[in-house]
């Protein structure tokens, strides 16, 4: 039997339908489905170089790969590739192919840093240094259970403080840009990120289909977003939150915890059953505040680094 690489087809709904049970299997810890694999395919910025790889073995899709340059970092030469592989699939060669392949893409086009989110188990982090790649930072995966446990009371909003939903800025998102901007500039991470494009904001994550805009929760102050929980449901049963920050200014008031709690009543009110997140292992504010939602955690990620050239 013969292990292929090759390019999503991303036309194909089978093919993704395939891709993402796949990875589902490999990291069951992300909210992810066949619309938001079409959705970054087709609105990643060009300057990603963004790839999505399958490893087939006898038309059976056993791993796949996801990779670009970081566009928006001001340090140029920064590449990334996640690879997942079926538990039941290991040790045929598709981790090592898609790998490859993906380094190779990459150094194509100029990178000369590479990131990988590795498994933090001992099989996944050797296959990593390996290869050439050295841990850093690490990150936890959280999971709730929605439906069975219990989230701390409602709070009323402090005086001078609104509690709104994503879907009031509907015709006109640009304070939300702005924070977001201001909040993921602040984010723990090894590569830093800078939203300066409105446009692409809007295409890769005001219109990501798995963006809730009813169950993300905005704290407003004098008509200003100052705090905001994101909600990413797919829309039949699982909730996760892609984002939760508050700006400068108004730090240290516990709005994020607020508008977190708001988003997650109203989720389970709606049906979600099962909540999922994710915490650099270093931001204890944010562990913290998960752990009093309730919160545990299911597993760790360790990014590792391979310098190029």
């Amino acid at each position: 039997m013969t292990v292929i690489v090759r390019d999503l087809r991303i036309e194909d709904p089978d093919d993704v339908e395939r891709f993402v049970h796949c990875r589902h299997l490999g990291l069951p810890y992300i909210l992810w489905n066949e619309d938001a694999v079409r959705h970054r395919q087709a609105h990643t910025h060009p300057g990603a170089h963004y790839r999505s790889l399958v490893a087939e073995e006898d038309g059976e899709t056993i791993g796949t790969a996801q990779l670009g340059l970081a566009y928006d970092s001001p340090e140029p030469g920064q590449g990334y590739l996640n690879v997942y592989v079926r538990p039941d699939r290991t040790g045929r060669g598709a981790g090592r192919l898609l790998v490859r392949a993906a380094e190779e893409h990459l150094a194509a086009r100029g990178a000369t840093r590479l990131f990988s989110w590795v498994l933090d188990e001992p099989e996944h982090r050797a296959f990593a240094e390996r290869r050439g790649y050295r841990p850093s930072r690490s990150s936890h995966f959280l999971r709730l259970d929605l439906a069975g446990g219990a989230l701390p009371p409602l709070q009323d909003p402090p005086p001078g403080v609104e509690l709104r939903t994503a879907a009031d800025f509907a015709d006109d998102p640009r304070p939300l840009f702005l924070l977001d901007a201001e909040v993921t500039s602040d984010e723990p991470g090894d590569v830093r990120a800078e939203f300066a494009d409105y446009e692409v904001w809007l295409r890769e994550t005001w219109r990501h289909p798995l963006l809730d805009p009813d169950l993300t929760s905005v704290a407003v102050v004098d008509g200003r977003p100052v705090a905001f929980s994101a909600a990413h449901t797919d829309r039949a049963g699982r909730y996760a939150t892609a984002m939760t920050g508050t700006a400068r200014a108004f730090r240290g008031r516990g709005l994020a915890k607020l508008a977190k709690n708001h988003s997650l009543h109203r989720a389970r009110a709606a049906g979600y059953g099962e909540a999922l997140t994710g915490n650099d292992s270093d931001n204890a504010p944010m562990l913290a505040v998960n752990r009093w939602f309730g919160y545990e955690i299911c597993a760790t990620e360790v990014r590792h680094v391979r310098e190029l050239g």
